[in-house]
């Protein structure tokens, strides 16, 4: 509890101190965007959403939001790690979120256990129980999706319903079909955005140190009796510290370059300073140390496998010494693959790997842009170019619209 607090007081005055020398540049300034939750960004580009407050089967109540349309067929967009809906709107009247809702598409947008608009439980209280983040992509798949899509289904009166995921996004709905195989017929399509299953074959040298450090630092700490439950809350001090060093601009060039860039793959052109402004005020929006854990454990045993409690709780939660294996046969719901050849985390080895692995893959494409990265299906500047027109061209087949708009948007041609 003393560390903690030393640790509490650290970051505030070092944030203090540097936000109240930057407040001086005349140069910073920040962006509507920036300040607008999902309610605010929606209504600002002409879609007021609708709020539903969802229960899953083990008590988290998760936030979902509507954008109303004509579609015979509801779509259900799910976001990555640390992130929230928010990140669907973030391009504002060129997002993914803006445009098919322009389009007349019925939208909704999910939000996972954890982040910003779903740290919220029955029972437990979020920031005092420590039960509350003993979860991981997982319990996303198993218990998350199920009550989201069986709210909209409800909702709609529909039989099953596309979905659109990105990198954690596409994770949990092949836990879900692969756990709970009764799903996979109310999925028409999953349209998986930079796909993550397996992480092996990562290139980026910020991520293997984080692979190969983390675990060893969050023992360290449990060890001290300092628990690291909470991974960078959306109100947390750590994410009030990044966001207050990342926004400066002479700061904000080197956080990208030796940060998110190394993640997700270099391409300024795409993913520019002044985007980075709004970006890094909505991401990150908080998740678990077991969620990064859990990946971690994947990459390292270089199996799509459950989370490893080590061999004698493995023994009592799934009778063996070691965690079972997801099986990808059983994913049988429709799967559209699309890949980019600058993602150091999605590689098109791990994405060639869930390809061959998965029992029902209709569409594959790996986009032709060299400098395509891991965020530019979801935040690219051109990504109406780049990005949406792949996502329409899997649309066009299996949801068959009633009174929906013909998309505008540029075709890319080039299939993989």
């Amino acid at each position: 509890m003393i560390i903690e607090k030393i640790k509490l007081y650290v970051l505030t005055t070092i944030s203090t101190v540097w936000c109240s020398h930057i407040t001086l540049d005349k140069k910073l300034f920040i962006h509507e965007d920036a300040t607008l939750d999902f309610f605010g960004l929606a209504s600002k580009y002409g879609h007021p959403p609708i709020q539903y407050d969802v229960t899953t089967e083990d008590g988290y109540i998760l936030t979902l939001f509507r954008i109303p349309g004509k579609s015979r067929i509801p779509i259900l967009l799910m976001h990555g790690i640390l992130d929230s809906a928010d990140t669907f709107l973030l391009r504002g009247k060129d997002s993914m979120g803006i445009t098919l809702a322009n389009l007349g598409y019925d939208l909704w947008i999910g939000n996972c256990r954890g982040n910003r608009y779903s740290r919220r439980h029955v029972y437990f209280d979020p920031s005092k129980d420590r039960t509350f983040w003993d979860f991981s992509f997982h319990e996303m798949g198993y218990y998350d999706l199920p009550a989201l899509i069986d709210r909209i289904l409800n909702e709609t009166g529909s039989s099953s319903l596309i979905a659109i995921g990105h990198s954690q996004g596409t994770t949990i709905f092949y836990v879900l079909g692969s756990t709970r195989p009764e799903y996979n017929s109310k999925v028409n399509v999953m349209i998986s955005l930079a796909p993550v299953c397996y992480l092996h074959n990562t290139t980026s040298p910020l991520l293997k140190l984080l692979i190969n450090t983390l675990p060893l630092v969050n023992d360290i700490l449990n060890n001290l009796n300092i628990h690291l439950d909470e991974f960078f809350g959306y109100n947390s001090n750590e994410t009030a510290f990044l966001r207050s060093w990342c926004h400066h601009p002479s700061i904000a060039d080197l956080c990208m370059t030796a940060g998110f860039f190394q993640v997700l793959g270099y391409d300024p052109k795409e993913f520019e300073l002044e985007f980075f402004n709004v970006f890094i005020h909505h991401l990150p929006s908080g998740t678990s140390m077991k969620d990064f854990l859990h990946y971690i454990q994947v990459e390292n045993s270089r199996q799509f496998q459950w989370y490893n409690y080590g061999s004698d709780k493995n023994m009592i939660v799934y009778n063996s010494t070691i965690p079972p294996v997801y099986d990808l046969s059983k994913v049988t719901m429709p799967v559209a693959l699309i890949a980019a050849k600058n993602d150091p985390l999605s590689t098109l080895a791990n994405v060639d790997l869930l390809r061959r692995r998965l029992a029902n893959v209709v569409y594959y494409f790996v986009n032709p842009r060299r400098r395509f990265n891991h965020g530019d299906h979801i935040w690219a500047r051109n990504m109406k170019v780049n990005s949406i027109p792949n996502v329409m061209r899997v649309l066009s087949k299996y949801n068959s619209p009633d009174n929906v708009k013909q998309s505008s948007t540029t075709d890319n041609k080039e299939k993989i």
